[in-house]
């Protein structure tokens, strides 16, 4: 990939996490989208993307290593976000509780970002469709996109 790509993934990958947090505190069609500790931590995939990205774009000596990190967060954020799709459509397995939002919401870097990182909302919640999906599966697609971009252009002769 040239460092222009690895921009323009880094980029549209931080557009999404932007995306995530207008929903968060603007809401749509008057329903506020709490992130449950599933999308907190599909977020940290999509950082995870983005960094690696923009690192590979810097610095060249190091694309291979960065772009594997990048992969893998693809790979992480799209089994996150394939999780959540399942819970969505099979809310009688979610008690209501979840001890995933107690575990992230107790970490530093939650207390120094709450606006960003701190998990509110229940995984299985049913929330306004947007263009015709929920959340959860526009973010398995988006995954499943980067992963899919990651993969073959790393296998790809230069």
């Amino acid at each position: 990939m040239t460092r222009i790509q690895y921009l323009l993934l880094s980029i549209f990958s931080f557009g999404l996490v932007v995306f995530a947090l207008i929903l968060q505190q603007t809401g749509y069609q008057g329903v506020s989208f709490l992130p449950c500790p599933l999308c907190i931590l599909q977020r940290v995939g999509y950082l995870g993307i983005a960094f690696s990205c923009l690192l590979a774009a810097g610095i060249t000596p190091l694309r291979k290593l960065f772009h594997s990190l990048a992969a893998l967060s693809a790979a992480g954020g799209l089994l996150l976000a394939a999780r959540q799709v399942w819970l969505l459509s099979h809310p009688e397995s979610s008690c209501g509780v979840d001890p995933l939002e107690t575990w992230i919401n107790q970490f530093q870097l939650v207390q120094n970002l709450p606006w960003l990182f701190k998990a509110d909302g229940l995984c299985s919640a049913q929330l306004p469709a947007i263009l015709g999906l929920q959340v959860p599966e526009w973010s398995l697609l988006w995954f499943a996109v980067f992963l899919l971009v990651l993969l073959v252009t790393f296998f790809r002769k230069p």
